[in-house]
Formats: C-alpha cells, structure tokens, sequence
C-alpha cells in the first residue's frame, strides 16, 4: 500500500494516477474524503498539520509520498506504522542551505528531518512548474503579461514529469538516499514562455517586464512577505540557479521530459 499525499493537486494526482495504472494499491490522503482522487485510488481523511490523525492512512502502508513544510512527527508516525521509504518533494532551493531564506529553510528543515528519521527517503527537486503559466490566464487572455525578472530564465517542467519520477522512487529501493533535480527539457525566460503561449492559442500576447517594486507589491497581496522577500532573493539577486537542465526525468522515467511547447499544446482549453 502506498499513501500520497496531496492526491488532488498537481503532483499527487498524476502520482496516485500512475501508481493506479502501474497496479500498485494507493491510499489518496486528503482532508475531505468526499474530494474527487484518480480513479482506483482510496480516499482516505487526514490532515498533515495533524500527524496523528493520519494513522488510519499510514496503517499497513509500505511508502509515502509527502510535500514539504509539515512536522517532522509525521515521519514519526509513519515510521510507527511499518512505513518503509518517504518520497519528498522539496525544491531546488534546498541545495541552496541557505537557512535565513524562509522559502529554502522549510525545505531544508524537512529534508533534514527526514533523514533523521531512519526511514528510506528520496528527495525529489522540482524547478518551476510549468502550470505557473496558468496564473497569466486573465492577461493572456488580455493580450499583454506583464511579469518580473524577465532575464531570469528557468528549465520550467511538467508536474506530470515530476509525478513520474515520484512514482518510479515509491515502488523500488533503487532509488533510495538519492537527490534527485527535476526539470524541463530547456531553459525559458518569462518572455520565451509568452511567445510559446502565442504560438499554440494562435494569436498575438506580448510581454511586458514588470518593475520589481510593481512584482513585490502584487505579490504581497498573495503570500507572507518573508516569502516574497525568498523569491527576490532567488531571482532578482540570483540565489537560486533554475536554468541549468537535468537528464533527470529521461534516466529515472526512461522518457525525455515534456518540452513547454508540448505542454501548452495539451492544455490549451486551460487558457481559454
């Protein structure tokens, strides 16, 4: 039995779908029950800011899937229920060790907690999703994205290629005390992504650099602002590298990763 959690976001669900399809037995960990999980899979209730309550989940379960930023207890409980091996999604920020960055701190302080645990893990290090684009739907659709840090590029990639190599590390010990970077096929800048974008709608949006003062009041409006003062940090100081690209996702999977072009194509609907 395998647990996911987060089973109705991005990742969970392409991770429980996959795990379905491979035949493995899945508990979809979900803080309502009655939330629609892949076909296949169990939903079960329990609530990850509340380590016991995801006894009944973990019972009998041989891994775990687990985002990053909860309380290192849930390994705890997880260990006490049989659990053999926890497959991480932290984030490229973690190999930055830079603990004064509240975005890197979390990430960092869950892996460390982790292998601490003595349970087998995996860290898998998304960059940039590619379904960030989806908040640009209103400008698109506007014909105009603004949006900041337009040098700054990033090897955006599919959450479904991040959900394949999360699903190949929860089914084999091959892949335990492995770090694992995964990203796209190519390095985009914001004004890359926006001409893709053009490109597959088949109409004209241009980009527009917005200010960092503009950036940093917007998104202050949407996240903590030691959160904002984290991405400055990543990309308008040039903390974090997400350009570099990683064989990654072809030598775990055996498949190359979704180009953004190809991406796009697949969820035009998404921008309509």
């Amino acid at each position: 039995m395998i647990v996911v959690a987060g089973a109705t976001g991005n990742v969970g669900r392409e991770v429980t779908r996959l795990l379905v399809e491979a035949g493995e037995p899945v508990r979809a960990l979900t803080r309502n029950p009655a939330a629609a999980v892949p076909a296949g899979a169990t939903a079960v209730a329990g609530d990850l800011t509340d380590p016991p309550t995801l006894r009944p989940a973990l019972a009998g379960a041989s891994a775990l899937f687990l985002l990053s930023g909860y309380s290192p207890d849930i390994f705890t409980e997880a260990r006490q229920a049989g659990v053999r091996r926890v497959v991480l999604m932290s984030g490229g920020s973690a190999e930055t060790g830079d603990r004064s960055n509240a975005v890197a701190r979390y990430m960092i302080e869950t892996e460390d907690a982790l292998r601490a645990s003595g349970l087998g893990w995996t860290m898998v290090r998304p960059r940039m999703f590619m379904t960030n684009a989806l908040q640009w739907v209103p400008q698109v659709n506007a014909g105009v994205v603004r949006a900041p840090w337009p040098d700054v590029a990033s090897a955006v990639v599919d959450p479904a290629d991040i959900a394949a190599v999360a699903a190949k590390a929860l089914v084999s010990a091959d892949h335990e005390g492995r770090e694992y970077p995964v990203t796209g096929p190519e390095a985009l800048r914001p004004e890359d992504r926006v001409r893709v974008l053009a490109e597959a709608l088949g109409r004209e949006v241009r980009y527009e650099p917005q200010p960092d003062d503009e950036a940093r009041v917007e998104m202050l409006t949407q996240m903590p602002a030691p959160y904002v003062a984290a991405f400055f940090s990543f990309y308008a100081d040039g903390k974090l590298d997400e350009a570099t690209v990683f064989p990654t996702v072809e030598e775990v999977t055996g498949h190359p990763p979704r180009t953004f072009a190809e991406w796009v194509r697949a969820n035009v609907g998404r921008f309509q």
